[in-house]
C-alpha cells in the first residue's frame, strides 16, 4: 500500500464497497463496472458509462491506462486519474486494485479465503476493498497523538 492515508480515502474504499455490495452492476471487463471503475465511480461521480467511453479514446485496460497516464494529456480518462491520485491513491494502488494483488492487503484476508480470492469476482472484491479500508483505518489511528494519554504518561514519570 503506497497511498496517502486519510479518512476521504478510507471513506472512498468504503463507499465503493458497500455499493458493490449492495446494488451496483460488476463486470470487471468493462472499464466503468470493473474494480478500478466502481472507485472512480465513488470518487468522480461520472457514471459506469461516461467512465468507459473516456477510456476508450486510449488503448488498453486499466493497467494499461496507469501505465500510460499523463497528466498533461489532457485527455478525459487521464483527469479521472487525477482526481483518484489526488485522494491520495498511487498509480501502484490501483493497479494492485484492478488484480487485488496487494501483497499487504492479501495478507490480512484470512487464508482460507486469500488462497481462492478471484480479481473478477464481486464478493472477493468487496472483501478486499473492506480489508484495505480497515487497514488504513489501523494505520490512520496509530499515527493520531493522543494528548491526554501523553500528558499522564509525563505526569507518571
Amino acid at each position: 500500500m503506497t497511498s496517502r492515508v486519510s479518512l476521504p480515502l478510507i471513506q472512498a474504499l468504503r463507499d465503493t464497497a458497500r455499493r458493490l455490495a449492495t446494488e451496483a452492476p460488476y463486470q470487471w471487463g468493462h472499464m466503468g463496472s470493473c474494480n478500478c471503475g466502481h472507485l472512480a465511480q465513488t470518487i468522480t461521480q461520472l457514471t459506469k458509462a461516461e467512465i468507459h467511453a473516456q477510456a476508450l479514446q486510449r488503448y488498453g485496460d486499466w493497467e494499461r491506462q496507469l501505465v500510460d497516464y499523463c497528466p498533461t494529456s489532457g485527455l478525459p480518462f487521464d483527469q479521472t486519474i487525477d482526481e483518484m491520485l489526488a485522494l491520495g491513491f498511487s498509480r501502484e494502488d490501483l493497479t494492485h486494485l484492478e488484480k487485488l494483488g496487494d501483497p499487504a492487503v492479501r495478507h490480512a484476508i484470512p487464508f482460507e479465503r486469500r488462497n481462492a480470492l478471484r480479481h473478477n469476482q464481486r464478493d472477493d472484491v468487496v472483501l478486499y476493498l473492506r480489508t484495505w479500508a480497515g487497514l488504513l483505518e489501523r494505520q490512520l489511528v496509530a499515527n493520531v497523538p493522543i494528548p491526554v494519554l501523553a500528558e499522564l504518561t509525563l505526569a507518571e514519570a
